[in-house]
């Protein structure tokens, strides 16, 4: 079972049980991932929230799937990791939604191994989404921010 889906089947017995804290730990290659999570009365927790995967809607012509959601110009995660979208807690963020980037900006950081990796534009244009939250464990390949 995946850390993303172990995290989800928790979450959910959790609420079932009314537990409201947890510590779960993850033994990677390079480290050991831990996350304290503690639900509030009534909130949906967002703990590690997966990124959208349609699996899309079969076409009555083709019978192929259509995928409603275009995560192809996403700029995605290179590495596992934790992804931040400001220098530090608190400060302004790299960029929101509208504002405008040009190539080379750096839209995010993705801490790896006590190492801060800075996730650039890679073409200029407009931050049409931001798919995850400040401080959020992320996937390889995982869509971070759209930018068109």
């Amino acid at each position: 079972m995946s850390f993303r889906a172990t995290v989800e089947s928790m979450s959910q017995i959790m609420d079932e049980m009314g537990i409201t804290e947890l510590d779960l730990e993850r033994q990677f290659l390079f480290g050991v991932y831990r996350k304290h999570i503690h639900l509030s009365k009534g909130c949906v927790p967002a703990v590690m929230p997966s990124f959208p995967v349609d699996k899309g809607v079969k076409n009555a012509t083709t019978g192929t799937n259509s995928v409603s959601h275009d995560y192809a110009n996403a700029l995605k995660s290179p590495m596992v990791g934790v992804v931040y979208l400001a220098t530090e807690p608190g400060s302004k963020p790299f960029v929101k939604v509208g504002d405008t980037v040009h190539a080379g900006d750096t839209v995010a950081l993705v801490e790896a191994m006590k190492t801060f990796n800075p996730i650039k534009a890679t073409s200029d244009g407009v931050v049409k989404e931001i798919l995850v939250t400040d401080a959020q464990a992320v996937e390889f390949d995982q869509p971070l921010i759209i930018i068109e």
